[in-house]
């Protein structure tokens, strides 16, 4: 038989506020630990998705054309794209008052314009148009400008005015 989920002898102690720690997987955007997932966390996570499936893309077009030349601009996208937006949604998720905040939506958003920007020039600039170096060089500088914003909010306290507009609770 074993101990299963739910026996007396398998249950996790109250966390805190007296919520149990019992893992909870039967709600979209839901977390494991049963509370709503921050919606810029579950946006991160969604786009994270999109860029794996373009980075997969680009990388079964080099591995098919047996032309690797672009394949910084996969790099690009795997680790800028999948990686680090997913990176992102998890710090959001863990931060919840953090990602309450009109900063974390505007990092999400100065974020993926300079990806949106700088990912395609870069593609299209490796295969043979340097012309478009300055575009790449426009969505590089945004998606610096983002990260900063990241720094800002990992680094800030937590009194900034949030999105919907109730105060956080400091920790």
């Amino acid at each position: 038989m074993g101990c299963q989920a739910g026996d007396k002898w398998f249950r996790r102690p109250d966390g805190p506020l007296g919520r149990s720690l019992e893992p909870k997987h039967d709600a979209a955007a839901k977390t494991v630990w049963g509370n709503d997932m921050p919606k810029v966390s579950e946006l991160f996570f969604k786009t994270a998705i999109v860029f794996l499936i373009l980075g997969i893309a680009a990388g079964l077009q080099m591995a098919i054309s047996g032309d690797h030349g672009a394949f910084p601009a996969h790099a690009h996208i795997n680790l800028l794209g999948w990686v680090t937006s997913a990176i992102f949604g998890g710090y959001y998720a863990l931060n919840p008052a953090k990602a309450a905040r009109r900063s974390a939506m505007i990092h999400y958003g100065v974020y993926n314009l300079g990806l949106v920007v700088m990912l395609p020039a870069l593609y299209l600039m490796l295969q043979g148009n340097p012309a478009l170096e300055p575009i790449v060089a426009t969505g590089s500088m945004i998606v610096a400008v983002a990260v900063l914003i990241f720094a800002f909010v990992v680094f800030s306290g937590e009194t900034e005015r949030s999105v919907s507009g109730i105060q956080a609770v400091p920790r």
